[in-house]
């Protein structure tokens, strides 16, 4: 049975409720605005109000720089947990995923063919491990994948290289940019 997805206002009310890093106190639109004001390398600016009308679904199309940028003045939320889907809600799941070493080792279970909500909890367990402990699950890991006579998974490298210099943007590109500029006006 599938649950129906939170909105991104039900997700950000949510985490506005968390406690503040360094504080117990919970965020306000007003304190939310001035850590999105704070956050260096930003360009965006978010007003108490165009906060409150996302929290109270409102505003229900933000650009992507907007909640990327309330993920940041968050605490780091991954972005993907504001999206209105049910397999979004999981936000524990989705700030272990963040972890390299833990996706690898997800990889790892997925192919030897573990059911993967057990392995989403395994990967949550994980996440809390020592940076020493999870490279020795990850080994044993590929040990099981050698006696099992699997193939070796191939590492990724999740980071796509951007070539140096810049290129012109073709039409589509641009206009993709142009209507990303305009979201949210």
């Amino acid at each position: 049975m599938t649950s129906t997805p939170r909105s991104l206002g039900e997700k950000l009310t949510a985490l506005m409720a968390r406690a503040r890093a360094g504080t117990s106190r919970r965020h306000t639109t007003r304190s939310l605005s001035a850590d999105v004001e704070a956050l260096p390398d930003s360009s965006v600016s978010l007003s108490r109000t165009a906060i409150g009308n996302l929290a109270n679904g409102s505003q229900l199309n933000p650009t992507t720089d907007t909640v990327i940028a309330l993920c940041k003045a968050l605490g780091d939320v991954p972005p993907a947990h504001l999206l209105p889907h049910s397999s979004y809600d999981d936000l524990e799941a989705l700030q272990a995923f963040e972890n390299p070493a833990a996706r690898q080792a997800l990889v790892l279970l997925d192919r030897l063919g573990d059911e993967l909500p057990g392995a989403l909890r395994l990967l949550t367990l994980l996440e809390g491990l020592p940076e020493a402990e999870l490279r020795n699950v990850i080994a044993d890991l590929k040990r099981r994948r050698d006696d099992l006579g699997l193939k070796p998974i191939p590492r990724n490298d999740p980071v796509e290289r951007q070539p140096k210099g810049r290129r012109r943007r073709t039409a589509d590109e641009a206009a993709a940019y142009a209507a990303k500029a305009l979201e949210g006006l």
